[in-house]
């Protein structure tokens, strides 16, 4: 007889992610509870759905909360916008938490790894994103009707370069390129943010190309590189010739009706072998 799978926390950020991760759930009869954080998650996010809402600061509630719903493993789904120490206002756990950080929280990635140990020391198993979205993973060549052209091609291979060189000091995931001049790197905007602010900057001739990999070295179960049709979307509107993501490496939401998107707009969409990328699964490996 096959046992039935443990009751799964989703820790719920903005976007379309955290929403994909509750349909799929429901679709594969997985038990599942929602951590919604206030100022964070979309109200519409949880609706019909079983949740408790936290501060980001209320560590220990959030971890009581968590207990209490019999979770046992943990998924993180969605950005989260990192608040100033002024409105953070950690309880007691939240505050031996930042004390245990240190200079890490100014990064991404050490703080990402500080709140696993937390949650790993309090007996929860952290998977990713792409354990549960199995088939979202972006493949390899096109991934619609267009593929890119020898100068696309160069300018990927440029993006690549550079994603890496700012992912090895935690920046970003993804730049944009255009005829082999870096038109705008991304921070902590996000990917959308980056796209909007490099359309005042475009040149004459060829659009650019959005390119979006991994951070070498980084834990892929915390902040897997996403895009959707949102992303196609705007991509499409401010003239750029195509996406390049790393295959098996970035997830594609609502992945037929992006490709759709994108195969009526022009634009490529396509996925490249980065082998040197080095994720990891953290504590998993």
């Amino acid at each position: 007889m096959v046992s039935a799978p443990p009751m799964l926390g989703i820790l719920a950020g903005r976007g379309d992610l955290p929403r994909r991760m509750i349909e799929t759930c429901r679709l594969i009869n997985r038990p599942f509870f929602v951590l919604a954080f206030e100022g964070q998650t979309e109200q519409a996010t949880v609706e019909g759905t079983p949740h408790a809402w936290t501060r980001l600061g209320a560590v220990g509630f959030a971890l009581d909360t968590l207990h209490h719903a019999g979770v046992k493993e943990i998924v993180f789904a969605g950005a989260i916008k990192r608040p100033s120490l002024l409105t953070l206002k950690p309880d007691a756990k939240g505050a031996a938490l930042l004390a245990r950080i240190g200079l890490r929280a100014l990064g991404d990635d050490g703080l990402l790894r500080a709140v696993s140990d937390v949650l790993e020391g309090e007996g929860f198993r952290i998977i990713g994103a792409d354990d549960v979205l199995t088939s979202l993973l972006a493949t390899g060549g096109p991934l619609g009707r267009y593929k890119p052209d020898a100068l696309a091609e160069e300018d990927i291979a440029r993006g690549i370069a550079v994603a890496r060189a700012l992912g090895a000091v935690d920046v970003g995931q993804a730049v944009v390129i255009q005829q082999g001049i870096v038109l705008g790197v991304e921070a902590i905007e996000g990917t959308d943010a980056l796209i909007q602010r490099t359309a005042s900057l475009r040149r004459e001739g060829l659009g650019g190309v959005l390119v979006k990999l991994m951070k070498p070295g980084q834990d892929r179960r915390f902040d897997l590189p996403t895009i959707g049709l949102g992303t196609v979307t705007l991509a499409a509107s401010v003239g750029l010739r195509g996406i390049a993501l790393e295959a098996g490496h970035v997830l594609v939401l609502d992945r037929e009706r992006a490709i759709e998107a994108a195969d009526e707009t022009g634009l490529f969409v396509y996925g490249f072998d980065a082998p040197d990328a080095g994720g990891t699964r953290g504590s998993d490996q």
